[in-house]
Parts: C-alpha cells; sequence; structure tokens
C-alpha cells in the first residue's frame, strides 16, 4: 500500500494519500486545505482518487473537499452525524480568524463497521465519537487512520461542539485499544505512533 502524509493548511492537519500499488486507485483521507499540493502528489504517484474520505467534520480537515471533489470527481464520504459541518464551515473557520469554503454534501454516509474498498485495499470503518460526534476512525492490516480521536501522548480535544471526554476515552479503550500494539496510528495532527505506546505511555489512558 502507497501511504503519503502532508502537513496541510495553517494548524497543520495531517492528510493522507493511500493507494493502492497495483491498480493505482487512491483515497484521500482528510483533505483539509492546500488541494494543489495534494493533487500534485497524486499525480506524481499516477494515483487515480476515487473517495475523498473525512475522518470528522472540522475545517481543517475538510477545507479542500470542494476543490478535490471538482478537480477528481472522486466520492465524498463522512459520518451522517458531522456531514451537516460540511455546509459551515465558511462560518467555523472565521471563529478561529482563517477561511474556508463550504463543502459539498456527502456522497456516501458512512456508519460503523462499513467497509470502503479501492484496488486489492479495504478499509474499516470505527465509529469514534468523543472529538466530535461523527468522528470515525479507518483500519486496514496495522495501519489505523485515527483523526483526531487519539494522538502520539495525547487525545481529541473534547471542549468543541459535539465533544465529550468520557465518550471519547471509552471509544479509544473498547475500540481503538484493542488492535495489535505494533498497529501504526496515523494521527490527524503530529507524527505516527503506535497501539502499543499509547497503551503504555497515553496520560489519558492510564
Amino acid at each position: 500500500m502507497i501511504i503519503k502524509k502532508l502537513e496541510v493548511g495553517p494548524i497543520m492537519a495531517n492528510c493522507f494519500i493511500l493507494g493502492c500499488e497495483s491498480t493505482k486507485e487512491a483515497v484521500v483521507i482528510d483533505p483539509g486545505d492546500d488541494a494543489d499540493r495534494i493533487l500534485m502528489e497524486l499525480s506524481k504517484s499516477e494515483l487515480k482518487v476515487k473517495y475523498l474520505i473525512n475522518t470528522h467534520g472540522h475545517f481543517d480537515h475538510v477545507g479542500a473537499n470542494k476543490r478535490m471533489k471538482e478537480v477528481t470527481g472522486a466520492q465524498l464520504a463522512i459520518h451522517p452525524e458531522d456531514e451537516p459541518m460540511l455546509n459551515e464551515l465558511s462560518h467555523s473557520a472565521l471563529m478561529f480568524g482563517l477561511s474556508a469554503d463550504n463543502s459539498p454534501p456527502a456522497d456516501i454516509l458512512l456508519k460503523d463497521g462499513d467497509e470502503i474498498s479501492f484496488g486489492e485495499i479495504t478499509l474499516k470503518v470505527i465509529h469514534t465519537p468523543g472529538h466530535s460526534k461523527g468522528g470515525i476512525c479507518l483500519y486496514t492490516k496495522g495501519h489505523l487512520f485515527a483523526g483526531d480521536t487519539l494522538f502520539a501522548g495525547s487525545i481529541g480535544r473534547t471542549d468543541l461542539s459535539g465533544g465529550d471526554y468520557d465518550t471519547l476515552i471509552s471509544n479509544i479503550k473498547e475500540k481503538l485499544l484493542v488492535f495489535d500494539e505494533d498497529t501504526i496510528v496515523y494521527t490527524g495532527h503530529g507524527p505516527e505512533t503506535t497501539i502499543g505506546n499509547e497503551k503504555r505511555m497515553n496520560p489519558f489512558l492510564r
């Protein structure tokens, strides 16, 4: 599997390009900003985007949805609890002194246990509310894309609308820490980690 990480936008959100090496089909997880950079990276790798997947609806993770969809024609996917946020991006970004284009509506509403396939790769959807009501993680064969649910040594903030600390901690412990300890966790901000590292070192999960 091809995995490329780009830090995008002023809040430095992680955008991930996942590609199937044999078919060159791809997904883009959390196109938060800098659409032209993402598109250039896709072109360099000769990848064709099948899906744009939002792990949650905050503007720093979805701000490039509009441009990416216009250029690639890919289907846009998000959990239904966060789908209403897509039409409020300009307002929510303005609250942070930033700007973002409102997103087109989702083509696919994801729920817990759904699977998204591209090429020879299948991602499993894990609904992990707590940072937002519709937050999701995506898992495939030892790789967990955690959005803003889990970070290296930390967790997603829960003081924004739809956040809930107890819910987030419960979902991390019950749905994520069950994976093998060597599972690589690709976070929505900052460096990668592993499930084992977070079990041992994350102060929020002790």
